[in-house]
């Protein structure tokens, strides 16, 4: 069926190039639709990626977070009781509180004022993912001391060049004077300009207010060997129910589902790719009704000779096929060029994969197929009678 298909493809090539004005208009038009939904798409990403940069970069096996805990950048604390106590189940190796919170940074090249993550944690824990990283913490031995995201800032900063020339650069955070004693790489996002490590104490200077015994996450690493649903299932049973007990995988997913279903800016992301599909099937129905009304005698007379309907619907959606493809190649590449500008302006983690190109090429056929079937009704009124 597939080889019958596209052996007829040649009149509908034919067709689609006979008319030059008319096949450029559609594919820069579809390329348009394209190009929407790779933007849509490729900030609802970087929104997803963003959020849970910090979450992801915990090394950890399960998370205890509050009973109303919703996202980590509006945290809601909890006992750290909590936390040693699940320390007194089978199964645990060792748990790791980190205080979590919103602060501002004053920004000392331009004196603004930026919303910024702050964790804080002991040093001598070592809660992260990467080696680099945990090495670092021994920066923060030092009061008022901390490790700054360094993907916040633009490469020629005035940090940065300080940094380099072995400067320790001095700013405020929630008007309280600290040292940079070190960068790490999260980056910004849709929440916050960027993120701060901070050992326990000095976190509990910048908030004066905070109560030591709060804290806003709770890190368990268990045993090698330890089988991870059943020790949250005793630690679900064991604990009391003012605190959630997760797994690294749900934690971010929780984040996750946060920005995609509770706020608007996820449900705005996916109105903007189902506008820019819509967009894309009426520029499609436009360019083959017009080929269709333009071409409706040769279509006639293609009947007239014995061609049926079957095989004149087969040739549009061919056509359809062709502008799907057509269109979608230019858009792939202008697309991936974006993203790039995007990631290195607004320093957000925008960029392509292999399931985003894929969803666009799907929604790019199902587009240029959907204005094909409308389009079709036009050419079931190809009469041969029509020619006398």
């Amino acid at each position: 069926m597939i080889c019958k298909f596209f052996a007829k493809i040649p009149l509908a090539w034919q067709l689609l190039v006979k008319e030059k004005t008319r096949l450029a208009v559609a594919v820069a038009g579809i390329t348009f639709a394209n190009i929407l939904m790779f933007a849509q798409m490729g900030f609802e990403g970087a929104l997803f990626e963003s959020a849970i940069a910090p979450h992801k970069s915990f090394d950890t096996d399960l998370v205890l977070v509050s009973r109303n805990f919703e996202t980590i950048y509006s945290i809601k604390d909890f006992p750290t009781e909590r936390l040693y106590q699940a320390r007194g189940f089978a199964g645990v190796l060792e748990v790791n509180p980190v205080y979590i919170g919103l602060g501002r940074w004053s920004n000392p090249e331009t004196q603004g004022l930026q919303t910024i993550l702050i964790m804080g944690t002991d040093p001598a824990n070592k809660i992260f993912r990467s080696p680099q990283l945990n090495r670092d913490l021994n920066e923060l031995q030092i009061q008022n001391q901390v490790l700054f995201d360094k993907t916040a800032l633009p490469t020629n900063s005035y940090i940065a060049s300080l940094f380099q020339n072995q400067t320790t650069p001095e700013t405020e955070v929630n008007k309280i004077k600290v040292r940079i004693g070190g960068y790490f790489s999260l980056g910004k996002s849709f929440a916050t300009y960027g993120n701060i490590i901070t050992s326990d104490s000095t976190f509990l200077r910048l908030f004066a207010s905070h109560e030591p015994n709060q804290i806003g996450t709770g890190l368990i690493k268990l045993k090698t060997g330890a089988d991870i649903k059943q020790v949250k299932n005793n630690l679900k049973l064991g604990l009391p129910d003012d605190v959630l007990i997760l797994t690294h995988d749900e934690y971010i997913d929780m984040e996750r589902n946060y920005w995609g279903k509770t706020t608007p800016i996820g449900f705005m992301f996916g109105v903007g790719v189902m506008v820019s599909f819509i967009v894309g099937c009426v520029i499609v129905y436009q360019i083959l009704y017009s080929d269709i009304s333009a071409h409706l005698a040769e279509y006639a007379m293609l009947k007239a000779i014995g061609y049926t309907n079957n095989y004149l619907l087969s040739v549009l959606g061919q056509e359809a096929l062709l502008l799907a493809v057509l269109g979608y190649l230019p858009g792939l590449i202008t697309a991936l060029a974006f993203y790039k500008l995007a990631a290195n302006t607004t320093k957000l983690p925008v960029f392509m994969t292999i399931e985003r190109g894929a969803s666009v090429f799907v929604l790019t056929v199902i587009m240029c197929f959907v204005s094909g079937i409308f389009a079709m009704q036009k050419l079931r009124t190809a009469d041969p009678a029509d020619l006398m």
